[in-house]
């Protein structure tokens, strides 16, 4: 027989060498797809213990409102001093630290802020801030939550590349939106418009795989809902169109200013009472709560927790709430966040928001009431985050309803083009610079300034 025939050497070594790639290639897709689906998991098991801690807040109200007085101050203390004293790194939304990793060089530090230590902290503070009633949402906290178990698996994997991990922190975080929220679709444009800012060719794909992987899981572990029922309310073109420039201006303003106040605060308080803040954060943190159970005493409770039940009441026009609710709603919202406890503000906001969509609905009877609900959500919630494509995609797919999309982003575009005026920096791309100043102060000043410009650029690129 021709030696042709026989393989050589050295095509035996390419087939071996080609075989051990193939599997080393899906052996590291089933690694990335197992961190995809745990990230769906944790994310309905926070949802659940969410939920918990709002039946708990409940059963305390149904005791006694006043109670609210020691629980609520008594809970912002604890999750302060706990933040501050073993868990430095989950304060906040969760949000600008997702962001600021994507940004920062010095790896020691990434690591610290998305370890598993720091994720399952998150978690239970937030639960923590839930029952203490601070009027916060586990949305944004499962964004930090989600990047960190995908960073933990690309450690796992040997990656050392700063590319290929700032991809895995972005398909995370994205994850954690389309499991949170149950709309996959939220998550890849999440991914995109406020983590990424850019749609990266090279990294796309692995975004795009956790987001439908964590999203079916949960899907396939709590069903196919939708957060808001089901809507059919419609804004036909005419006359109809005055809700989107009410909503969208007024949403705009409101956002806007929220975000400018945020931005502000975050920089520190002069004064005394910057002193004051900054001295003793933990007696700040149980002033905050006083504040707090006063507000919602003086609303019935209305302002307590993420404000999911009252907006799905006010789009699905199954209750009626007074005008002051998304005003009360809106300084229960600030005094969270200046508490300094984990906790997100996608929540909150669009509560906010559904308040504000239905006040102006009684100002607009040519337009139904269900339509200018969600016109002013998505308008305030696009112009607090400056994210028009993320509010609009995350409405709708919360309401099901996609006869409503075209006035959904005109509003929402509106209300951003208005909340730029008020703020110039998108609130977590300049949160993500305030955290990467006060935490990493090892750092060379050289490697924090280019971290800081680079996340500065980013929440900026908006712009143009």
């Amino acid at each position: 027989m021709p030696a042709s025939v026989f393989p050589t050497t050295e095509s035996l070594r390419h087939l071996r060498e080609h075989a051990k790639a193939g599997t080393v290639n899906w052996r590291r897709k089933f690694i990335y797809w197992s961190g995809a689906i745990m990230v769906g998991v944790v994310a309905v098991g926070f949802a659940t213990l969410a939920d918990a801690a709002a039946h708990v807040r409940d059963h305390i109200l149904k005791i006694s409102p006043l109670l609210m007085l020691l629980v609520t101050p008594g809970g912002l203390a604890l999750s302060t001093w706990l933040t501050r004293t073993w868990f430095r790194g989950a304060q906040g939304s969760g949000i600008p630290q997702a962001i600021a990793c994507m940004h920062l060089n010095n790896i020691t530090i990434v690591d610290k802020v998305l370890s598993l230590r720091i994720a399952f902290a998150k978690i239970l503070l937030t639960c923590l801030g839930l029952l203490s009633g601070a009027s916060i949402g586990r949305e944004g906290p499962t964004v930090q939550v989600g990047a960190s178990i995908m960073h933990t698996v690309g450690h796992y994997m040997g990656i050392t590349d700063l590319t290929r991990q700032r991809a895995l922190i972005k398909a995370g975080g994205a994850a954690g939106v389309a499991a949170a929220f149950n709309t996959p679709l939220a998550g890849i444009v999440f991914g995109i418009e406020e983590l990424a800012h850019s749609f990266e060719q090279r990294t796309s794909g692995t975004m795009l795989t956790c987001v439908v992987i964590s999203g079916v899981t949960a899907i396939a572990l709590v069903g196919n809902y939708t957060y808001f029922g089901h809507t059919y309310s419609s804004v036909p073109v005419g006359t109809s169109w005055l809700a989107v420039l009410a909503c969208g201006i007024i949403g705009g303003l409101c956002g806007g200013g929220f975000s400018a106040l945020l931005v502000r605060m975050s920089r520190g308080i002069s004064g005394a009472f910057g002193t004051f803040i900054t001295r003793h954060p933990v007696a700040f943190a149980a002033l905050c709560g006083l504040v707090l159970a006063f507000i919602g005493l003086i609303s019935g409770g209305m302002t307590y927790g993420t404000g999911y039940v009252q907006a799905r009441d006010i789009i699905m026009g199954s209750d009626q709430y007074p005008a002051s609710f998304f005003v009360l709603k809106l300084l229960a919202t600030i005094v969270s966040y200046c508490s300094g406890i984990p906790g997100g503000l996608f929540a909150p906001s669009l509560s906010v928001g559904a308040g504000m969509g239905g006040w102006v609905a009684q100002f607009l009877p040519h337009t139904a009431p269900g339509a200018v609900v969600l016109l002013g959500t998505v308008a305030y919630f696009a112009a607090v985050t400056q994210s028009p494509l993320t509010a609009t995609v995350i409405v709708m797919e919360m309401c099901d309803n996609q006869q409503i999309t075209l006035a959904l982003l005109a509003s929402a575009f509106l209300a951003f083009g208005v909340s730029r005026t008020l703020c110039s920096h998108a609130l977590y791309g300049a949160l993500a610079v305030r955290f990467v100043r006060t935490t990493a102060p090892k750092q060379s000043s050289a490697s924090v300034v280019t971290a800081t410009d680079t996340a500065r650029r980013a929440s900026s690129s908006k712009q143009s």
